[in-house]
């Protein structure tokens, strides 16, 4: 019997919110597949084990990576309702995103950020975003594996979840770590009409303001409950896209 997580996992990719054969797009990882060829993952989505499909893929392949890691929320575990109209708060308790500790959490982030810089090209750019619970101790870790941080972006929500309870400011950004694999690394792309286009002021400033998932972008099972506690807007993905590729490139999510 499937857990919560894997139940969401395959009705996620065989929802019906997808007008395309969507069978199609998606390959589920196999125990006897041993490597995948660039051309017959591109634009496909592969169903397994993050760090066994990785090792299925070939050096430097990606011009640019985008990593959307485990929180490490630490919520407790217990029911959280508002105070004034007495609903629940949909949190994010998911099984991913729970660790014994903190060196648990940081080895699986060392792990995952090694085995994603050996896919990365040597001109490849790599994205990973985050909230204050875990951001700082991932811009650490990069740096120790010897990426250089070139950029953060701020994400301003303009939706975010109040803070009900009143005891501290209301968390309304997520951090955006945008890097390359080392120092010397030269030749990526950045396309500043982009970043201006996509900043705040004159001179187009490392913060986006835009909402998170909702309406008809959110994805929902058919209780109407959302399929993924921390689905990203499209929106943010396609300002990392234009400002950090170019036509061609090879984008690992």
């Amino acid at each position: 019997m499937m857990n919560e997580t894997k139940s969401n996992q395959k009705v996620l990719f065989e929802s019906s919110a997808y007008p395309n054969d969507n069978m199609n797009l998606v390959i589920g990882d196999k125990e006897e597949k041993q490597k995948y060829l660039l051309g017959e993952i591109t634009n496909k989505v592969i169903l397994g084990d993050t760090f066994k499909v990785l090792k299925k893929i070939d050096d430097e392949v990606f011009d640019i990576v985008f990593i959307d890691p485990p929180y490490f929320l630490q919520l407790p575990n217990k029911e959280l309702r508002r105070w004034t109209v007495k609903t629940v708060v949909e949190g994010v308790n998911d099984e991913w995103d729970k660790f014994s500790s903190f060196q648990e959490y940081d080895e699986f982030i060392q792990k995952l950020l090694t085995e994603v810089k050996r896919v990365m090209k040597p001109t490849a750019t790599i994205w990973v975003i985050a909230t204050y619970h875990s951001i700082f101790r991932i811009g650490k870790i990069m740096q120790d594996l010897g990426y250089w941080i070139l950029n953060d972006v701020i994400w301003v929500k303009t939706n975010p979840m109040p803070n009900w309870l009143g005891v501290r400011f209301t968390n309304a950004t997520e951090n955006l770590i945008w890097a390359v694999k080392d120092k010397k690394a030269k030749g990526y792309t950045f396309n500043k009409e982009y970043a201006k286009k996509f900043g705040i002021g004159k001179v187009g400033a490392n913060v986006w303001v835009l909402p998170l998932c909702w309406g008809d972008e959110r994805l929902k099972n058919e209780e109407g409950k959302k399929l993924h506690s921390t689905q990203k807007p499209v929106e943010l993905l396609k300002r990392v896209i234009l400002t950090s590729t170019k036509e061609g490139d090879y984008y690992g999510n």
